[in-house]
């Protein structure tokens, strides 16, 4: 591989196959990763003939905590890798109370630990070599949480967080992060979670490659936090400003009038 490399997980299909199409287009080498080996081999042969890029398959079920070491290796050893999607997960089929307990972790297990052990395993690599993007699939969920399963919303909430905290820690390194947080999309997910989306008004559901292209297009313009479907960045905006605005209130050394016991007073 002569060109810098960009890493994907869930590379095989979805949202992650667009950004394989995507990045190769833009001059990147690739380094494909999911479970699939055969899907992996022919998109990988599908976008080097595409794009004229190298593309290499690295099949790897990350819910494996020998496979997962395997990719988090490479991300360390590889000096030519500059960009990490970190786009594989699994959707929830139900709410929590619905849901096994097998499947809650699994879900759990591959949208936190796995994205936080590829992720920290990046920026460090990418701060030492002073350049490199990360770019984390989160999910709208995690401004709704009380919409949804809520585990997955709570995982999607932690890749949110993550993403914000280590932007301030990487931006001086020379490295970019950012958080994804599409609506419902277009893909296999639902297929594989069991999950019937006919239901879902087709005003709500995005194709992967809008998608995809607007994420690009904001990670473009410097956006730690895109939403893709989000017309008025104003609200996103009036959002961070009134979490914002929390901060001088959140630990003091009294609590808040209203829970001091009347006769404290």
């Amino acid at each position: 591989m002569t060109r810098p490399i960009a890493l994907i997980t869930g590379a095989s299909s979805g949202i992650g196959a667009v950004y394989a199409d995507r990045l190769a287009a833009r001059g990147y080498d690739l380094i494909l990763v999911a479970r699939d080996l055969e899907r992996l081999r022919a998109s990988a042969n599908r976008l080097s003939e595409k794009h004229g890029v190298a593309a290499m398959p690295l099949p790897a079920d990350l819910g494996k905590p020998e496979d997962l070491e395997r990719v988090a290796w490479r991300l360390r050893e590889d000096s030519g890798i500059e960009f990490l999607v970190n786009s594989a997960g699994v959707a929830a089929s139900g709410s929590v109370l619905a849901s096994s307990e097998a499947d809650l972790d699994r879900m759990v297990f591959l949208g936190v630990d796995v994205l936080h052990a590829l992720t920290a395993a990046a920026a460090k690599a990418f701060s030492a070599r002073g350049r490199g993007a990360i770019v984390n699939l989160a999910s709208v969920v995690a401004l709704m949480p009380e919409k949804f399963n809520g585990s997955y919303a709570a995982a999607k909430s932690f890749v949110l967080t993550l993403t914000q905290s280590l932007a301030l820690e990487l931006d001086p390194k020379g490295v970019r992060i950012q958080a994804v947080l599409p609506g419902f999309t277009r893909t296999e997910i639902f297929e594989r979670a069991g999950v019937d989306s006919s239901g879902i008004p087709a005003s709500m559901m995005m194709d992967a490659d809008r998608m995809v292209d607007a994420a690009l297009a904001g990670f473009d313009i410097g956006e730690i936090v895109t939403i893709p479907s989000l017309d008025d960045d104003g609200l996103w905006s009036s959002f961070d400003e009134a979490r914002q605005a929390l901060a001088p209130h959140l630990s003091r050394d009294k609590p808040a009038a209203r829970y001091v016991p009347k006769a404290a007073e």
